[in-house]
């Protein structure tokens, strides 16, 4: 894992092109408390409104958040509708110099009713009805005129990728040398023939072959038979809970679990998946790096509700807080400011303790709990091994910091462990400037390192009583006398 960290660390910011179907995701959030007196359906108390890009947009908006430079090609209605798919991709910051407004048609909306986090209706606005010709051109023309190191079709099924301007441009990428991605939305895969990658979900693979792929065996061989059939150098298919599984046209094959902790919604999964695939493969990683951080980034997707964008930092914070190495973070690396920093901009409480821990034992572990529960972030920072020494005693520490910190990332309710030479923290926990400072009940008439400041800041100081009859020193003491 720690490969994939720093793979996504080297990730260039590459311009690449998305070329598809656009729309606006409108989202309606509420309560459902009771069926209405009209009709046996719930009725929906909104409380919010939110309109986020979808489709197309999503895809845009994913490949931004990852690094990338986009260029946004596509078509929108003469609409308030399609001034606001614009002006979100305008604060993206992507280029929409290639977006064609239409007026023989509406921008695509997607209007979904949530109550409590689930989907209770959707409405769909759309005409998909194929462009014209003149429109088609103008879309290709500026496309061509453009420069690109990647291009994604995100085809949705809704008129804007023909099968003419589809073979057009898979044409234009291989003449350029550039990889061509495709999600589909069309069941027979030939029309994206010569593309790099095409990926389609699992259910949209079945309709293809037209059979069902009920185990991994027949994932492979049938998404094998379709890669060749259409002609495509390779075809990764996204298993749900069952993770990916790219089939190349050389007959090479291969599967990965899913990266998923918990999924709460899959909607616009399959556009951070392709974002991450085409982020990795314009900047030259070969197609299973590519596969594994589309993978993580998914997780992180379907954790959330409806469509959202994955960015690199969240993707590297996620990629450290799943592996106990991953986890550890130098005092000195600038990753860790930029981490506590992306924890605050999703508006997440920051916890901060600190200590030798030296023999992780019971008491340890419930102090180290009960910090987590005051915030939604714990951060640890941990004394390296001169300090132990200084501290504790030349005989000390008895485990060397490497181990103790791989010890401490292995437990979940811990998102970050920082070793630091000082004898206090003072000078870190001025770094991460956390929300809430804690120490143990016996550090109350003590004086706590980093108090002061964490005050000043409008941060809180918290005590958290000691398990009685548990220490690093006792466990010692005990050995020693057994022996």
């Amino acid at each position: 894992m720690t490969d994939l960290i720093s793979a996504v660390q080297q990730l260039s910011n590459p311009r690449i092109a998305v070329v598809g179907d656009f729309m606006i995701d409108r989202y309606i959030f509420g309560d459902a408390e009771r069926v209405s007196p009209e009709a046996p359906v719930p009725v929906v108390h909104a409380t919010a409104e939110q309109d986020r890009l979808g489709g197309a947009g999503n895809v845009a908006a994913n490949l931004v958040g990852l690094g990338a430079q986009v260029l946004c090609c596509g078509v929108h209605g003469a609409d308030r509708s399609g001034e606001q798919l614009c002006d979100l991709l305008k604060e993206l910051g992507a280029n929409t110099d290639a977006m064609l407004e239409c007026s023989d048609r509406p921008t695509i909306q997607k209007i979904r009713v949530m109550a409590r986090n689930q989907q209770m209706l959707r409405v769909d606005r759309e005409d998909a009805c194929a462009l014209s010709a003149a429109s088609e051109q103008q879309l290709q023309d500026k496309l061509f005129a453009a420069d690109w190191d990647a291009i994604v079709l995100s085809d949705y099924g809704k008129g804007c990728l023909s099968h003419e301007f589809t073979q057009s441009l898979i044409a234009e990428a291989q003449r350029r040398g550039v990889p061509s991605l495709v999600d589909p939305k069309h069941k027979d895969l030939s029309r994206y023939a010569n593309a790099t990658m095409v990926t389609p979900n699992r259910s949209e693979a079945e309709w293809s072959a037209g059979c069902p792929m009920s185990s991994l065996d027949a994932v492979k061989q049938e998404g094998s038979k379709l890669c060749v059939d259409a002609q495509l150098q390779s075809l990764l298919i996204t298993l749900g809970a069952e993770g990916m599984y790219l089939l190349d046209a050389d007959g090479s094959a291969t599967h990965i679990p899913t990266f998923a902790r918990q999924v709460y919604d899959v909607t616009g999964a399959g556009d951070t998946v392709i974002s991450a695939l085409a982020i990795s493969l314009a900047s030259g990683y070969d197609s299973i790096t590519a596969m594994h951080l589309a993978n993580a980034a998914a997780g992180i997707a379907v954790s959330k509700v409806g469509t959202t964008m994955v960015g690199r930092e969240e993707l590297l914070r996620y990629l450290r807080s799943s592996t106990p190495a991953g986890k550890v973070v130098a005092e000195t690396d600038e990753q860790l400011l930029a981490i506590t920093e992306h924890f605050r901009l999703e508006g997440r409480k920051v916890v901060f303790t600190n200590g030798c821990f030296d023999i992780l034992h019971a008491g340890h572990v419930r102090y180290l709990r009960a910090a987590r529960g005051l915030g939604d972030v714990l951060v640890l920072g941990l004394n390296d091994d001169d300090s132990v020494s200084r501290l504790k005693g030349a005989d000390r520490p008895y485990n060397k910091l490497e181990d103790r910190a791989e010890v401490l990332a292995a437990l979940e309710f811990i998102d970050l462990v920082v070793p630091f030479a000082d004898d206090t923290p003072e000078s870190l926990v001025q770094k991460i400037c956390p929300d809430v400072l804690v120490k143990g009940a016996d550090y109350k008439d003590k004086g706590v390192a980093g108090a002061e400041f964490v005050k000043k800041n409008g941060g809180e100081v918290e005590f958290i009583d000691i398990l009685p009859g548990r220490s690093t020193t006792g466990i010692a003491e005990r050995i020693r006398e057994s022996n």
